[in-house]
């Protein structure tokens, strides 16, 4: 299948495969759990993705930092996501973290993220638990993006910004960690390129795909090394 990137849609692709690992045992689908695995990494081996690729050669890249966070809900963790809103000129309408470009008085990865995430949905950086950090991820829209892994407790008080944000929600943890919620699709994004794989991790309405389903799955492989 070969897409025109003005109107490539993912969930067009045919599933290639399920990932199919298993999912990651209820004893580290806690919070103590988390912190114990992001005080003492393990070796782990990071997953190569092909999005790169699309990215112009010679270019530099912009860097960037999302927040996942982690929130703790009675009946379990689940994971912070927003969906865009449909006018934005990059990732219209897609499924993303909190996050955005480092500005120049930022102090570090972490400071990015947490400005961004107050900035687009309200979340109040008193409130956020730094886990640590997952290696940078690279896209093919020429960001280097820097992964920010936190817990946050319920309730929450959060407000969308109208104009990048057009809804506020979360997924279980145990589904985004499960191997089999992890589905491979390849497609061709312009006519004469090589074809590009990537993940997705479709969850009821939401098509969870690109550089956030990439930056789950690292955390999948780094959770259960």
């Amino acid at each position: 299948m070969v897409l025109a990137t003005s109107v490539f849609d993912p969930e067009s692709v045919p599933v290639d495969s399920i990932a199919g690992e298993s999912g990651l045992e209820t004893t580290r689908l806690t919070v103590d759990w988390l912190r114990r695995r992001f005080a003492n990494p393990p070796d782990w081996q990071q997953e190569i993705v092909d999005e790169p690729r699309l990215f112009l050669p010679g270019k530099s890249y912009t860097d960037a930092s999302v927040l996942i966070a982690i929130v703790q809900r009675e009946a379990g963790l689940n994971v912070l996501l927003t969906r865009r809103t449909a006018h934005l000129t990059e990732h219209a309408g897609q499924i993303s973290f909190p996050g955005g470009r480092v500005d120049p008085g930022d102090s570090s990865a972490v400071d990015t993220a947490l400005r961004e995430a107050s900035e687009e949905i309200g979340l109040d950086r008193e409130h956020v638990e730094v886990l640590g950090l997952l290696p940078d991820y690279y896209t093919g829209t020429g960001y280097r993006v820097t992964p920010v892994v936190s817990v946050i407790q319920s309730p929450l008080l959060l407000q969308a910004q109208a104009s990048e944000v057009a809804e506020i929600f979360e997924v279980p943890f145990d589904f985004l960690m499960d191997g089999r919620s992890h589905q491979r699709r390849s497609a061709a994004f312009r006519q004469g390129w090589d074809r590009r794989t990537f993940y997705t991790m479709p969850y009821r309405q939401y098509f969870i795909w690109g550089a956030t389903a990439g930056m789950l799955r690292n955390l999948f492989h780094f959770l259960r090394a």
